[in-house]
């Protein structure tokens, strides 16, 4: 997919890796990929992940899935999904009422 820096979008090219938080071998979108100059904390763009959202995630070592927006043709972005929340992810068990 193609990856934007949104945070330095014209900083120097450098080969980077783009890794999620998991503490997995294969947590990775992008390996060597010359990316402006980025740091730990930018805002990145992955590009083009439709049909690998929300339906391809799982939650993993309790990871909840992140909110998913949308960037439209005319350039505004709009939030689609919201991200889960502990109660989501505790929602189909019995005894764990967060409303207390």
């Amino acid at each position: 997919h193609h990856i934007s820096n949104v945070t330095h979008p014209d900083g120097p090219a450098e080969a980077v890796d783009v890794v999620g938080s998991l503490c997995e071998n294969n947590d990775k979108f992008a390996v060597n990929r010359e990316l402006p100059h980025t740091e730990i904390g930018d805002l990145l763009v992955i590009h083009d992940t439709g049909a690998h959202g929300f339906s391809m995630g799982y939650q993993y070592n309790a990871k909840l899935r992140s909110a998913e927006i949308l960037y439209t043709e005319e350039g505004k972005a709009r939030q689609i999904r919201r991200a889960e929340r502990p109660e989501d992810y505790f929602a189909t068990l019995y005894g764990f009422d967060f409303e207390e």
